[in-house]
C-alpha cells in the first residue's frame, strides 16, 4: 500500500472526529439520503408511462423519448456534481446538501404540474441539477469518517440508497394506479420534509479552517478526473467502477420497459420488483459488507461481487417467466459487494486532503455513465422489440449488462494485484 510520500508529497492527515459526534453525523446523513433515494425512487415506476403519454406515436417512440430524458439527467449531474463538491469545499457540506433538497422539493411539485412534455422536459433537467449533492453526501461521511471504516461507511450508503427504494418504488407504484401525477406531489413533500430535517439537525462536518478556495479547475468533469491518473491502481480501479455503473444503467433505464413489455406487468408489480432490488441491496449493504470485507478483505469482496452479480443479469435477460426473473434479484445483489471495497481501495492511493476531489472524480464516472446507458440500453431494447427484427430478445439490455460488468471482473484483478496478501 502506497504512503503520502508515494504520490508526490507527504501531507498530515486532518484530526479524527471525536467517536459520538461521529456516529450522530452518519446516522444524519444516512436518514438524509434514504430520504432522497425515498423520494426519487416513487417516480421511477410512473414516470416512463407519463413520458410515452405526452410523446405519444408508437411504443418504440415512447421508449426513445424516455432515453432522452434520463440523458438530459446525466449531464446535468454530470457538469453540477463537481461543482456542487467544490462549492461544498468552499461553504460547506450542509448548506449545498439543505438547498439541494429544497430545490428538488419544488421541482417535483413542477413536473406534477407539468401540463405537457417540454415542461416535464424542464423539470427533468432542474431535478439533475437539485439532485447532483450525492457527491457532497459522501464527502460528508469521509469528513467523519476514520479511513479504516470508509468500506463498511460506504457500505452502509449503499444501505441507505436501498432503503429507499424498498418504500419509494412499492409506493409510488401504489400511488400511480390512482393518478401518475400523484407520486410527484408525494415525493415533493417528502424532499421537502428531507430538507427541513436536516436544516434542524443536520450539522456540518467540515470545520472552516479545513475548508478551501472555490476553484473552476477542480469544479469542472474534466478536472476532477485528473486526480485518477496519478497511479495505475486507481485509474484501473476507476474503470472497474466505470464498467459497474455502465451496467447499473440497464436497471434504471430499462426495468420498467422491459417488465410491461415482456410480462404486462401493473404499476404495483414492477414497483413492488423494485422493492425487492432495494430490500436485497439493504441486507448486501448493511449485513455483508462488513463480515465479508473482515473475512475476505476489500480485494477478494471485490471479486467475488462481481464474479457473482453478472450472473444475476444474465438470467434477467434469458428469463421465460416472472419467477426466474425474480429469482435473479438476489444474485444479481451479491454485485452490491464490489462498490464498498473499490471505493475503499480508492481512497488508499490519495492523501487526506484529497478524499473529497476523489469522491468528485468517482461521481463524475457515474455521471458519465449516466450519459451513455440511457440511450444504449434504451436503443438495445428498442431495436429488440421492433416489429419485423429478425432477433426478438426483450431481455438484450440485460444480456449486454452481464457482459459488460463480466468484463470488469479481469480488469479488477489485475489491477489490485498489488493488495492481495
Amino acid at each position: 500500500m502506497e504512503s503520502s510520500t508515494d504520490i508526490g508529497h507527504e501531507t498530515a492527515p486532518l484530526p479524527e472526529p471525536p467517536q459520538t459526534g461521529r456516529k450522530a453525523a452518519v446516522t444524519f446523513i444516512m436518514v438524509t439520503v434514504a430520504l432522497d433515494m425515498l423520494a426519487m425512487g416513487m417516480i421511477a415506476p410512473v414516470l416512463p408511462r407519463l413520458v410515452a403519454d405526452f410523446a405519444g406515436g408508437s411504443e418504440a417512440h415512447g421508449v426513445e423519448i424516455y432515453g432522452l430524458f434520463g440523458t438530459v439527467w446525466a449531464v446535468m449531474q454530470f457538469f453540477f456534481s463537481p461543482l456542487l463538491g467544490a462549492l461544498s469545499d468552499r461553504f460547506g457540506r450542509r448548506p449545498v446538501i439543505l438547498l439541494s433538497n429544497f430545490g428538488l422539493g419544488m421541482d417535483y411539485a413542477v413536473m406534477a404540474m407539468a401540463p405537457d412534455l417540454a415542461w416535464l422536459f424542464v423539470g427533468r433537467l432542474i431535478s439533475g441539477i437539485t439532485a447532483a449533492s450525492i457527491p457532497t453526501a459522501m464527502a460528508y461521511i469521509a469528513d467523519v469518517t476514520p479511513p479504516q471504516k470508509r468500506s463498511e461507511a460506504f457500505g452502509m450508503i449503499s444501505a441507505a440508497f436501498g432503503l429507499g427504494f424498498v418504500l419509494g418504488p412499492a409506493l409510488g407504484g401504489v400511488l400511480g394506479n390512482h393518478s401518475p401525477r400523484l407520486p410527484f406531489w408525494v415525493a415533493g413533500a417528502m424532499s421537502l420534509l428531507n430538507a427541513c430535517y436536516g436544516l434542524f439537525v443536520l450539522p456540518e462536518s467540515l470545520a472552516k479552517e479545513h475548508r478551501g478556495r472555490f476553484s473552476w479547475r477542480r469544479a469542472n468533469p474534466v478536472g476532477s478526473l485528473t486526480l485518477l491518473r496519478r497511479h495505475r491502481e486507481l485509474l484501473g480501479l476507476a474503470g472497474a467502477l466505470f464498467l459497474s455503473y455502465l451496467t447499473q444503467q440497464s436497471l434504471m433505464n430499462t426495468w420498467v420497459l422491459y417488465l410491461d413489455y415482456r410480462f404486462h406487468w401493473t404499476n404495483r408489480a414492477v414497483g413492488m420488483s423494485l422493492a425487492i432490488v432495494g430490500v436485497c441491496s439493504v441486507l448486501v449493504g448493511a449485513l455483508l459488507v462488513r463480515p465479508a470485507v473482515r473475512v475476505l478483505g476489500d480485494r477478494r469482496t471485490l471479486m467475488v461481487g462481481l464474479g457473482i452479480g453478472w450472473i444475476g443479469f444474465a438470467t434477467f435477460g434469458f428469463a421465460p417467466t416472472s419467477a426466474l426473473f425474480l429469482a435473479g434479484i438476489p444474485v444479481m445483489s451479491i454485485w452490491g459487494l464490489c462498490g464498498p471495497p473499490a471505493q475503499g481501495l480508492m481512497t488508499r492511493h490519495v492523501s487526506a486532503q484529497e478524499q473529497g476531489q476523489l469522491q468528485g472524480a468517482v461521481q463524475c464516472i457515474r455521471g458519465l455513465t449516466a450519459l451513455i446507458g440511457p440511450g444504449m440500453f434504451t436503443s438495445v431494447f428498442a431495436w429488440a422489440v421492433r416489429p419485423g427484427n429478425p432477433v426478438h430478445l426483450p431481455g438484450a439490455p440485460f444480456v449486454l449488462a452481464a457482459a459488460i460488468l463480466l468484463s470488469a471482473l479481469p480488469l479488477a484483478y489485475t489491477v489490485t494485484r498489488r493488495e492481495a496478501v
